[in-house]
């Protein structure tokens, strides 16, 4: 009897060399690692810039392409830089360290414009100068791993490594704002005195901002097992030393609960441009970077170009991050957001902002809009801001004859480059401007925002 035949992408590790080789570098890929070909096969080479000679180290082989990483630079690219984390090379959470920060930009705008031809078909009528804020300590919400392991007997807490079985072993973050970044060893010595450490399997934190100007850092543990008393006394005594709100989330969403302070902890950001405070709640969707935040609403406003007397419509509205804004310039603004709980914190926010032209909707945005009360309404202008696999169920279904102009914020290039070819060739649209927006510093992260007009 014959053995079944099992179809796999990756060739038999029998026939795999790992003999590191010269390699020259002509490109990088859309998640920053270098190009290079290898009888006249892709490599992809973790750590190589363009316009280098490398030695790389074989690590995977694949059918259509290679895996490798850099064993030696032999001629570096005058792009490169020193990474300044310590732990560059082992976590995956910011992989384009080694890019001088002006170039990194450059290749995001390149992944953006090359998306949108190869993709949509379509070239932006002009490229909107790229969005930058502060390179470092910015991310300010983010979900860290955590693992005991045994033949260390210790704790590990950080981002996942290249391979996503494991935890990097980190003592810091130059990323994430200080409050968190620099405390991550901490937490992991803190977490290796528990009884229950084998069962805590990540930690979501957030932050927000205080009147004084400082801010105010909460820490959501994941915990498989309920934590003991001396667990939970430990936990309190670490938030209180530390300024930290601690939560426990022994289940899904909806079983997180405070630990410390025991009436729980109230979080808010502020946007003084619009005279606006957005509430959130710890386990919500914000934008991640805080001063880029406030630089992509104001381009937003710009390209949507909002009106005294108009109604706008913002799809994926969240907490209403661009909807109280936008309400402050026009007649209505409706927003329309898939999470209950997140447009019940933008209905409140509304109210404590003293908003009164903003509606909220709940309804899923990738399903059946046919009865949806608010999608027959007259609209002058759309502004839509979809996850990862953007608006592709969405866009066909709405009345778009009467709305000018759309301005579309996208966390996903390929997703908004396949949107942008249906509003150009089935819409009648325009492709007028776009551009990126630093969101996530030295990673392969591409924040987006387009123009589209009649």
């Amino acid at each position: 009897m014959r053995a079944p035949f099992v179809r796999s992408e990756t060739v038999a590790r029998s026939s795999f060399s790992r003999i590191p080789f010269e390699a020259q570098i002509d490109g990088l890929t859309h998640d920053g690692r270098g190009v290079a070909r290898r009888d006249g096969k892709a490599v992809f080479v973790r750590g190589a810039l363009p316009g280098e000679r490398v030695i790389a180290q074989p690590t995977a082989r694949h059918r259509h392409f290679d895996e490798a990483s850099v064993a030696e630079v032999l001629q570096a690219s005058p792009d490169r830089v020193a990474p300044l984390c310590a732990h560059f090379g082992h976590c995956s959470g910011c992989v384009l360290q080694h890019l001088d920060a002006p170039k990194q930009i450059e290749a995001k705008q390149r992944v953006l414009l090359e998306n949108l031809e190869r993709i949509g078909h379509v070239k932006p009528a002009s490229v909107l100068p790229a969005l930058t804020d502060v390179q470092w300590g910015y991310r300010r919400k983010g979900r860290l791993s955590v693992r005991y392991v045994e033949k260390k007997q210790r704790t590990l807490v950080g981002f996942r490594e290249d391979d996503p079985r494991f935890v990097a072993d980190i003592q810091r973050c130059e990323t994430a704002v200080p409050a968190i970044g620099m405390k991550i060893g901490a937490i992991g010595a803190m977490i290796d005195t528990l009884e229950g450490k084998r069962d805590i399997a990540q930690i979501e934190f957030i932050v927000g901002d205080r009147i004084d100007g400082s801010v105010q850092a909460a820490l959501v543990f994941r915990n498989l097992q309920p934590l003991s008393e001396f667990d939970q006394a430990t936990l309190i005594a670490f938030a209180q030393a530390n300024d930290f709100a601690v939560l426990l989330q022994p289940g899904g969403v909806d079983s997180v609960r405070p630990l410390w302070p025991e009436q729980g902890v109230a979080l808010e950001f502020a946007l003084p441009e619009y005279d606006v405070k957005l509430a959130f709640q710890p386990l919500d969707f914000i934008q991640v970077n805080a001063g880029m935040n406030a630089k992509m609403i104001a381009r937003t406003l710009e390209l949507l170009d909002p009106k005294a007397g108009q109604r706008i419509l913002d799809l994926f509205c969240g907490l209403g991050n661009f909807t109280l804004p936008i309400a402050r310039c026009v007649a209505e603004v409706v927003g329309v957001e898939g999470e209950a709980g997140l447009v019940a914190r933008a209905r409140a926010n509304a109210e404590r902002n003293g908003i009164g032209n903003a509606r909220f909707f709940t309804a899923d945005l990738a399903s059946s809009l046919a009865y949806e009360p608010w999608i027959n309404e007259h609209y002058d202008a759309l502004l839509l801001d979809p996850p990862r696999s953007g608006a592709e169920v969405l866009l066909p279904q709405l009345l778009l004859k009467k709305i000018d102009r759309i301005v579309y914020v996208s966390c996903h290039p390929g997703s908004l480059a396949r949107d942008a070819g249906f509003l150009v060739r089935e819409r009648g649209y325009t492709l007028r401007a776009a551009g990126v927006m630093d969101m996530f510093p030295h990673t392969a992260h591409v924040e987006s925002i387009a123009l589209f007009e009649r």
